[in-house]
């Protein structure tokens, strides 16, 4: 069971194990410095599909599914798998997940869903309740335009300085127990607070977010 340390943080004595994972990105992702990380580039943005949302739920559906096959893990091994994405009732992990049979606790943290959907699927390993959860996130460039700006066929213009959302997918299968071979273990999490500083421009996300 975790220790608490401190005010916020917690101790994870069975330490879960990073079993896996998969990365998948978009064209600009692939074009950038962490570009060579990712375990697949999708060129086209829509990834073959209608639109932006079922082109976000492609990309974390398959992050998903290569993690697995990564680590030779069935869907009906995971016990549970935490995740969301920055879509209104979390649409693309909705979509993405109907077709894997895995549960699902849906999360909606914004850049944060990632490291939360990790810290939280530790802590149910560290519970004793599951031998095998899942970890997930994803976005999409186009689709959070819509969401949280203007569609891109607005045409708005927006400065040079102004943060791009990811079009990308990450998923973590974490074990529990003394799993071995794993070299990377999840020790300890934390949960931040909420932090308003009066950040009031769109186009400046990093500088909400950043006090958080």
């Amino acid at each position: 069971m975790a220790r608490r340390l401190g005010q916020f943080s917690l101790e994870l004595p069975s330490r879960p194990a990073v079993l896996d994972r998969a990365a998948l990105g978009g064209k600009t992702e692939g074009e950038g410095p962490l570009g060579a990380q990712f375990d697949e580039i999708f060129p086209e943005a829509k990834l073959g599909e209608e639109n932006w949302e079922q082109a976000e739920a492609h990309l974390l559906q398959s992050a998903i599914r290569r993690a697995l096959a990564k680590a030779h893990c069935a869907e009906g091994e995971i016990g549970l798998l935490f995740g969301g994405d920055l879509l209104n009732q979390c649409i693309a992990t909705g979509f993405a997940l109907r077709a894997l049979g895995i549960p699902l606790a849906g999360l909606y943290g914004a850049c944060s869903t990632f490291a939360l959907s990790a810290a939280l699927a530790a802590l149910a390993l560290d519970g004793g309740g599951f031998t095998k959860v899942m970890a997930a996130a994803s976005s999409h460039f186009c689709a959070a335009e819509k969401q949280f700006r203007f569609p891109l066929e607005y045409g708005g213009q927006a400065p040079p300085s102004a943060q791009r959302t990811a079009t990308a997918a990450a998923a973590l299968l974490l074990g529990g127990g003394a799993t071995e071979g794993s070299r990377v273990r999840v020790s300890c999490v934390i949960f931040g607070r909420v932090r308003d500083l009066g950040v009031s421009d769109a186009n400046e996300m990093g500088a909400a977010m950043a006090p958080a």
